[in-house]
């Protein structure tokens, strides 16, 4: 055998797996386009992964066997099948961007093309997860994520093969292993990083590897596994059927594989959400189910009528550009919408991306893939690629190229900065380096830092009061610290929760705040008082404010059981035990009541765009006052009862009035968003409120 050697042989085609496929990509596009219609549509990606982890290695298991495995033509027909329609996919993204995004849009755009022209879009986007990344729903090309799984997935397991099988090893051994590894992994990260554990191709290459497993045990036990299924399908036929001539002759066991696979894949749309841990143990669903599909044949009743008829092998034939195509008419829509798109305006999205996808695949891959020169075609593909994705990556470098639009330098302007502030960054840089020496230890999901080794002020709380640390206050504030967990009250004993939460792991994330608080007092006297900022709206009514923050369901509670609890008792009490630790030693408290939320992204309410598909009212980055008033009062009367019932100890600074007037509380201010989101203050916002504290904290210090 030899790792260059030509005309490699390939599977005989089964056009019920097309007809899997179409499964697998209708359903990705149900989910995106109408998510409340099939919840757990995202699975078809799952079903695709043991799809190609079957056909890719029957295809390398056969040549090993035949000794006709070659690297050069196993690799030329990954470039003909894939580049073509990625390449246009990407090449079409970025002129449509081109026109429809901002500077900063643009760039994360380019950055995208350079990722998805690299094969690494689920590295890249696994990085940029910190806890102000961008909206899903507004990356176009956030589906590539599992292209990067599958093309990594190519480049090892090939080679993994080939060096199993020249020094002997037993496939099966190396299959099983990689297999069991990848879903330990998968099941161990789900609890302690689920982003990774979704993007990560160690923790995704089991359900390929299943695919592979079938593929095996089709080649290599063929004798005997058709043995055991003879003797299964006998056993199955006597219990069905009366009669005996229906006995053993091979359909009822493949029948019943089949529908046991449909029904698995079925219950798995069904089950399935995007606020389970997934993949994790629930990824098995579709993994199984679509194992037995393959497995039954395709003489079996699902896959002979269901997924063998004519409109499905269509759409399977298709699904590779239809899965390119989908995602970026969809996320564009919503982009220049600025807010979810309609239902008509989905349909016709879906219904485009139908027609290109035909396209597609009539005019580009299936002359590329079946004409002549081949090895000239794939250089092309090669050099189009780099191309393609050169001028994505120089784009990123160039901050989106804001010369592209006439207004741009006001665009700029109006969203300058709003990425400045620590709560941008990922996880592993919410902690700098005085603050893991002054504890000794990181901690998972702590936001801390010093920008002194004396502080003199200990700002605590959730993500509003992360959102005041950035690089100018560190330059500007000599004697600040911040200690600070998102989503989570620095109380002692309670914790905040949503019904998409672990009590035990939120538990362990918010118990550390206080703890850590305490610890600093004794080992820092150079802090001289505790400043508290959070959201406390949100937690008092339950939820955020705004369409999508609505249906949150936030409760404060002691333990899993405490169902009777009421988030304003909770919250009043919480602070109260908290400040009392505080006061112990002397130190001084100050409250800063939370600056308004204004309901609607900042971008979206200052949306400028050169076209837009609707000609619907945009909202505005304001709130009323009256509003505003109703929505805090019971906050703002919380607040008064924790200062009395602190003997009126603490400080209070009222942040919100700085953006509110008798009428209305504003998103702009001097043609700038002060907002970053909804709710979070961007860069130009923390320094405005920041110099106001600072200010009143200079007026008020003498007196506490």
């Amino acid at each position: 055998m030899t790792a260059l050697h030509p005309h490699l042989s390939h599977p005989k085609y089964r056009p019920d797996i097309d007809g899997l496929r179409a499964i697998a990509v209708l359903s990705v596009i149900a989910f995106h386009a109408f998510p409340a219609g099939l919840k757990g549509g995202f699975i078809g990606v799952d079903i695709f992964f043991v799809i190609s982890g079957y056909l890719i290695s029957t295809i390398i298991f056969q040549n090993l066997e035949k000794g006709t495995f070659s690297f050069t033509e196993f690799y030329i027909r990954r470039i003909k099948r894939i580049f073509p329609a990625l390449i246009l996919v990407l090449a079409a993204s970025y002129a449509f961007g081109w026109f429809a995004l901002f500077a900063d849009e643009y760039k994360q755009l380019g950055k995208h093309i350079a990722a998805g022209a690299g094969f690494v879009s689920n590295i890249v986007l696994w990085d940029e997860s910190g806890y102000f990344d961008s909206a899903t729903d507004t990356k176009p090309l956030l589906h590539l994520w599992s292209l990067g799984v599958e093309e990594q997935f190519y480049l090892v397991w090939p080679l993994l093969l080939w060096f199993a099988w020249g020094r002997n090893f037993n496939l099966l051994t190396v299959t099983l292993v990689v297999a069991v590894a990848s879903f330990y992994l998968n099941i161990k990260g789900i609890l302690t990083d689920s982003v990774g554990t979704f993007y990560s191709p160690q923790t995704r290459f089991w359900e390929l590897q299943s695919g592979s497993l079938l593929a095996w045990m089709t080649l290599y036990r063929k004798g005997a596994f058709a043995d055991f299924k003879s003797r299964l399908d006998g056993w199955l036929a006597a219990v069905v059927y009366r009669e005996s001539q229906h006995q053993a002759d091979g359909k009822t066991l493949a029948n019943v594989l089949s529908f046991a696979g449909l029904s698995l894949l079925a219950y798995g749309f069904y089950i399935i959400n995007k606020d389970l841990d997934f993949p994790g143990k629930w990824a098995i669903l579709p993994m199984l189910g679509a194992v037995l599909i393959i497995a039954a044949g395709p003489q079996a009743w699902v896959n002979r009528i269901l997924l063998s008829n004519r409109l499905a092998v269509w759409f399977g034939l298709i699904s590779f550009p239809l899965y390119l195509w989908h995602w970026p008419l969809l996320s564009f829509a919503r982009i220049v919408e600025t807010e979810v798109p309609s239902a008509t305006i989905r349909l016709i999205a879906v219904a485009m991306t139908i027609v290109l996808a035909w396209l597609t695949y009539k005019l580009v891959e299936t002359p590329i893939r079946l004409g002549k020169h081949s090895g000239a075609k794939t250089v092309v593909l090669i050099l189009l690629m780099l191309v393609v994705g050169n001028i994505g990556y120089i784009s990123y470098l160039k901050n989106g190229l804001e010369f592209r639009q006439a207004d741009a330098p006001a665009k700029t302007k109006m969203f300058a900065d709003v990425k400045g502030t620590v709560l941008y960054n990922t996880p592993e840089d919410w902690i700098d380096e005085r603050c893991r020496s002054a504890l000794g230890a990181s901690y998972d999901y702590l936001i801390c830092r010093f920008t002194t080794a004396t502080p003199g002020t200990l700002v605590v709380g959730d993500s509003h009061a992360a959102q005041f640390v950035y690089d100018s206050i560190a330059k500007n504030s000599n004697d600040l610290a911040l200690v600070a967990v998102n989503g989570c009250l620095p109380f002692i004993d309670l914790v905040t929760i949503n019904p998409t939460e672990e009590f035990a792991e939120k538990s362990s994330r918010c118990g550390v705040v206080m703890p850590i608080v305490l610890k600093l007092l004794r080992d820092f006297p150079s802090i001289q008082r505790v400043v508290f900022a959070t959201r406390g709206a949100m937690y008092i009514e339950g939820s955020g404010y705004g369409d999508s923050e609505k249906k949150n369901n936030y409760r404060i509670i002691k333990d899993p059981d405490d169902r009777l609890a009421e988030n304003y008792n909770q919250f009043i009490s919480g602070y109260v035990a908290s400040i009392n630790e505080i006061l112990k030693f002397g130190k001084a408290v100050v409250f800063i009541e939370d600056v308004p939320e204004i309901g609607v992204s900042a971008k979206n309410c200052l949306d400028d765009r050169p076209f837009r598909i609707s000609d619907k009212d945009r909202p505005g980055c304001n709130v009323s006052r009256k509003s505003f008033d109703e929505r805090n009062a019971n906050y703002r009367k919380a607040v008064d009862s924790i200062a009395a019932a602190t003997h009126n100890r603490i400080r209070i600074f009222p942040a919100y009035e700085y953006l509110c007037n008798p009428s209305s509380c504003d998103g702009l201010k001097d043609g700038a968003s002060y907002f970053y989101d909804d709710d979070h203050l961007s860069m130009r916002g923390s320094s405005f409120i920041f110099s106001k504290f600072a200010e009143w904290l200079r007026q008020v210090a003498p007196k506490i």
